[in-house]
């Protein structure tokens, strides 16, 4: 049938309906591309105009657009290659633990930075993080005076540090126990100042600090680490007592004693 009968267009005349299309009489038109054809072009166009990867094809139909983007987790920052400064930024602003996500005021290393000596105890305390150094207060005077008895001091040739930056805090504001996801989530900056400064012999402050670079349960006993010489990273390290300790048990100022000299046998230097 080559077009619409008279009788076909009064009939669609009456129903209100007007011709749908009229065929022209012409050549035979030709061939039209399907219409799901032509979609797939037209919104394949902004698959490859928009994708980060190019080179990738056509996109399989229902597949999702290459360019929609995910959640990734943010890459942390690799401390083993900071520098001095990079490290102490790193320190200000962390977030790896549970004590400086509470609020806690980092507190980093102080004293010498090409360093005989790296000098390191457990957590950042109330009186460092309101002095804004470690080992503050009279347990600080009293670690220079042990450090002054083997020719040692802060300022020349020793590198004082907390293993834990942050203070933990209790519920009630007050120091607590640190934890040993905390004391591993330090651990990779006490080792890069270790590196930087090029430091010949680690003396641990207290039981934490021992046993969490010995990699020991934190609560085990002072007396397991002491007496011995241990490594960290290829550097010596001895285990003495916290100053703060030392405060309250006056008698074992000499076991203190027998340590700095153990240390300092390590660091090949005679008595």
């Amino acid at each position: 049938m080559n077009g619409m009968s008279a009788r076909d267009a009064a009939f669609l005349a009456e129903m209100g309906i007007g011709p749908l299309w009229q065929l022209r009489q012409t050549a035979e038109a030709p061939v039209q591309e399907a219409p799901w054809e032509e979609a797939e072009e037209v919104t394949a166009a902004p698959v490859q105009a928009q994708s980060p990867a190019a080179g990738q094809g056509t996109p399989t139909p229902g597949a999702e657009p290459a360019w929609v983007e995910e959640d990734v987790p943010a890459t942390e920052p690799d401390i083993s290659r900071m520098g001095w400064d990079e490290l102490r930024a790193a320190i200000a602003s962390c977030s790896r633990c549970s004590a400086c996500r509470a609020g806690g005021k980092p507190v980093a290393g102080s004293g010498a930075r090409t360093a005989r000596w790296v000098v390191a105890a457990g957590a950042t305390t109330s009186l460092d993080e309101k002095a804004g150094q470690p080992l503050a207060g009279d347990a600080g005077k009293l670690l220079d005076n042990m450090l002054h008895a083997v020719d040692l001091s802060r300022e020349r040739d020793v590198y004082v540090t907390n293993l834990i930056k942050c203070r933990p805090a209790s519920a009630n504001g007050g120091d607590r126990a640190p934890t040993a996801e905390e004391a591993a989530a330090c651990r990779p900056y006490l080792e890069r100042e270790l590196a930087l400064t090029r430091a010949g012999t680690v003396l641990t402050l207290g039981q934490i600090a021992a046993n969490a670079l010995l990699d020991k349960p934190l609560s085990e006993p002072l007396a397991g680490a002491r007496g011995s010489v241990h490594e960290l990273a290829g550097v010596p390290l001895v285990a003495t007592l916290h100053p703060g300790e030392l405060l309250r048990r006056g008698p074992d100022k000499a076991l203190a004693w027998a340590d700095l000299c153990r240390a300092r046998a390590a660091d090949g230097r005679s008595g």
